[in-house]
């Protein structure tokens, strides 16, 4: 390989090659204990305080498998259309790597217990992709490595490693898609679009939180590039422990450039691991990649196979939620809103938080209205994920009420949402301490309304002189006056009777 951090531009990259991608994305099971024992899997445990002799490797210490990490497993390869195995064996992956107490990986080699399957995604203009998935198996995850005294966190330049079992032996399963091809210039697209719906998918199945960025879901971004026309695949890379759905996209794209200078530039790509960088979306060498052999996987001889009947499996498959596509389907028809608003709705990520605002008893247009509007303005303000703003579904529903009772106007509830981002408390908290309510005493309205009239006298004349159209100055100069906290509807009709004038 000529080293080189050199890029060519995304457009020439995919001119001249064809990209090939293959996810492989780890899911940490929500389960109260570990895969193979009864060590618990909560969070926030001072470090090596849920371990014991099986997740640490203790000679003697048998393991025992968790059935509802075998049940999610099942669940998960039925929501992915794939074939579940009858009859299936752990194995051992073995390694060296220093948070991994036992030096091998109980994992799954030549027998998954599913395989062959596929996911669609829907990428933003609404096309629809489909992405072949080779296999789910079930395995274990290592333990956490801190690397202390380093720049950049990681074990090069540190003085000292520690090291946490906690995480290890947490069920994991992993989903590997089959190479992925034709998607030319739209790689990274599709790339987001399937770990977006996959994450949504392993949300609805309640089998985990799949929050990538506390680690609960990781995708390892596998590209390589074969000149246009060609059906060989080229040398691949991975990148390893891809935690965010804009670092997928990023990751693609910047190995289809990077690959694409050293192929131009004459070099050979090596097959190896790299490293993500979130600050400018580069990635960087990691270590030569294993082959499987390297592994040496041989079943694992503490575990029977697992061989799920054919009942159980129907049974789950009959019990499965309706599913992420289905329901936005669904949705849309309920809402009656065109395909072209709900992939608006999708992409913002706000399909969710409409549908709990709607919940807490908010009508569908006022959630949509909230969220596709003044909240997404907020979240792109502040460049934070819709559903991270400081506000509830709850909450939004609150104002949609306040507004529908009167006592607000659009403008003060979007006074009242900046106040809730800010901190200051829920709606009616905020309302009460920034003084927002529409001003609704009709004495109070009429004794603004002569006011501004009396302060535009030539503006009133032209009112009754027939200028109906007017009117709008002068119901400025009200809303003005009241801070905005009057009915704008109201003081037009005040101002049109006070002046003798009738709309007609």
């Amino acid at each position: 390989m000529t080293a080189t951090t050199d890029l060519v531009s995304y457009e020439d990259a995919l001119a001249t090659f064809e990209p090939v991608m293959g996810l492989e994305v780890h899911v940490e099971l929500g389960t109260k204990t570990k895969m193979f024992c009864g060590c618990s899997t909560e969070l926030g445990a001072d470090p090596n305080t849920q371990t014991c002799p099986v997740c640490l490797g203790l000679p003697g210490a048998l393991p025992v498998v968790n059935a509802i990490g075998v049940e999610s497993a099942i669940r998960i390869g039925l929501a992915l259309n794939c074939e579940i195995a009858e009859w299936c064996r752990f194995a051992r992956k073995n390694y060296f790597y220093p948070d991994m107490p036992k030096n091998f990986q109980t994992s799954q080699y030549d027998e998954p217990i599913a395989f062959h399957g596929y996911l669609d995604v829907q990428l933003e203009d609404g096309e629809v992709f489909r992405v072949e998935i080779e296999r789910a198996h079930m395995e274990e995850d290592t333990g956490k490595s801190t690397h202390v005294g380093g720049a950049t966190g990681r074990i090069h330049g540190a003085q000292h490693s520690l090291l946490d079992y906690n995480r290890a032996g947490i069920p994991l399963i992993e989903i590997v898609t089959k190479p992925i091809v034709g998607a030319g210039d739209r790689a990274p697209e599709v790339a987001k679009a399937y770990v977006a719906e996959l994450r949504s998918l392993i949300r609805a199945l309640g089998v985990s939180e799949a929050r990538m960025e506390m680690g609960q879901m990781r995708c390892d971004v596998n590209l390589s590039l074969r000149p246009i026309g060609t059906e060989k695949f080229g040398t691949r890379s991975e990148t390893k422990n891809v935690n965010s759905l804009r670092s997928v996209e990023r990751a693609v794209r910047y190995e289809i450039q990077r690959h694409a200078a050293v192929l131009v530039g004459g070099g050979t790509i090596v097959q190896e691991t790299r490293h993500f960088h979130e600050d400018d979306g580069s990635t960087t060498s990691g270590r030569v990649k294993e082959e499987a052999e390297d592994y040496r996987y041989f079943p694992e001889p503490d575990l029977v196979p697992v061989a799920p009947s054919r009942e159980w499996v129907e049974k789950l498959r009959a019990e499965l939620p309706e599913l992420p596509r289905l329901r936005r389907n669904r949705l849309r028809e309920e809402w009656g809103v065109s395909a072209l608003d709900m992939q608006a709705i999708l992409n913002a990520g706000a399909i969710d938080l409409i549908v709990a605002t709607i919940d807490a008893g908010a009508p569908a247009d006022q959630a949509r209205k909230w969220w596709m509007g003044e909240l997404s303005r907020q979240a792109n303000e502040s460049g934070t994920a819709l559903d991270e703003l400081a506000i509830t579904p709850a909450q939004v529903a609150r104002v949609t009420e306040l507004v529908a009772s009167g006592d607000l106007n659009d403008k003060l509830a979007r006074q009242v949402i900046e106040g809730v981002l800010a901190g200051e408390g829920d709606p009616d908290a905020v309302v009460e301490k920034r003084g927002l309510k529409v001003v609704s005493d009709e004495g109070a309205l009429g004794a603004a309304v002569e006011e501004a009239i009396a302060a535009n006298a030539a503006i009133a004349d032209k009112i009754r002189g027939g200028k109906v159209a007017a009117a709008g100055a002068l119901v400025g100069a009200v809303m003005k006056a009241t801070r905005g906290q009057a009915d704008a509807a109201r003081v037009r009709e005040l101002i049109l009777e006070k002046l003798g004038v009738s709309e007609g």
